[in-house]
């Protein structure tokens, strides 16, 4: 396969793209086109990135258009996952048997099943890409796919660590540096949910935030990911040749909650079988991640969220049942709380 390019150019050709950049898709999912975010002119990479930075506060969800990553590339990576899971099983019982911080794994449910019991519909493999690449052995192309689609999704997801700090009012480079993007966490995940021919919702994927900073998406054309926005649960459908990207609880924590990591889930319905893949950036495993401090000086309450070891919030999340956005409580400081005794509580 063709070692990655580092251009962007349309993985489809979406026309009108100058009128689609900023604006919303049917059920008002913001759609940011990262063609004009990287290479607009002044005054529209300005725009681009001030809608960036409503679909962070607002949504905290988004798709993006004219990314750079051929579909061709994501179809490759589904064929490959196929492959994988019509495995015998004994070909990967290693895999199988694997624990929760193991650098691959394959199973069935919940990543964290031995701490949760919530029922999920679903197979998955998981395999950490970055800073050190793993990937199961067979089939024998998907190492080469998965290296290459990891590489250009990396980029660009490191390139709206970028424009998300100007959206911030800070230097492009400072959010990365924070976090020591260099050196970041990244995983790759596909998930596959066999179809369910019953009158009611199965869940895919309980309700969760996801512990890194930006999570890409893609799926086989059937849908099942919902987001909760305004406390409503809306399915999200895709335009053609577009990625979703769901930011997460790191990006809460380092713009000092200004920008929200967004609860979603997947659920099971229909006949089809529903595939998805997903590439999740987080942090160095080292990185101390705290609000960055301009951010922290500037709001009403100071520091929202304390410093915690990037490596520590993984361990914390990976040892508690799933339940929303309830790991970030372990970071989350509590202003002025009034105890029984009417006494505040810092």
């Amino acid at each position: 396969m063709a070692s990655p390019s580092h251009g962007h150019f349309p993985s489809r050709p979406i026309e009108d793209s100058a009128e689609c950049a900023g604006a919303s898709s049917r059920d008002g999912i913001p759609v940011i086109d990262l063609d004009i975010l990287l290479n607009g002119d002044a005054q529209e990479q300005s725009r681009a990135i001030r809608d960036l930075g409503r679909a962070c506060e607002d949504w905290g969800f988004f798709m993006v258009i004219n990314h750079g990553v051929p579909e061709a590339l994501q179809e490759a990576v589904m064929e490959a996952c196929k492959e994988l899971y019509s495995l015998p099983r004994e070909e990967k019982a290693d895999y199988i048997a694997a624990g929760p911080k193991d650098p691959i794994r394959i199973g069935t449910g919940l990543f964290y099943s031995d701490v949760d019991d919530a029922v999920c519909r679903r197979d998955y493999l998981k395999m950490i890409a970055h800073p050190e690449f793993h990937c199961p052995a067979k089939p024998a192309n998907l190492r080469e796919i998965t290296m290459e689609y990891s590489i250009r999704t990396r980029e660009l997801l490191l390139e709206l660590a970028q424009a998300i700090s100007k959206s911030l009012e800070l230097d492009g480079g400072r959010v990365s540096d924070a976090l020591n993007l260099e050196s970041c966490f990244q995983i790759l995940v596909g998930n596959n949910y066999p179809p369910y021919a019953g009158s009611d919702r199965v869940m895919g994927i309980s309700a969760h935030s996801d512990h890194g900073l930006l999570t890409l998406l893609f799926q086989n054309g059937v849908d099942g990911l919902e987001v909760n926005h305004n406390g409503q649960w809306l399915l999200a459908k895709p335009l053609p040749g577009s990625l979703f990207i769901i930011t997460g609880d790191q990006l809460e924590i380092v713009s000092n909650g200004r920008y929200k990591a967004v609860v979603h889930r997947a659920l099971v319905r229909g006949e089809q079988t529903r595939m998805s893949f997903v590439s999740m950036i987080g942090p160095c495993l080292d990185a101390i991640v705290e609000p960055v401090q301009e951010l922290a000086r500037s709001a009403p309450q100071g520091m929202e969220f304390r410093g915690i070891k990037y490596r520590d919030y993984m361990e914390h999340q990976q040892s508690s049942r799933i339940n929303k956005k309830a790991a970030l409580d372990i970071v989350r400081v509590q202003h002025n709380i009034l105890t029984c005794e009417g006494t505040p509580n810092n």
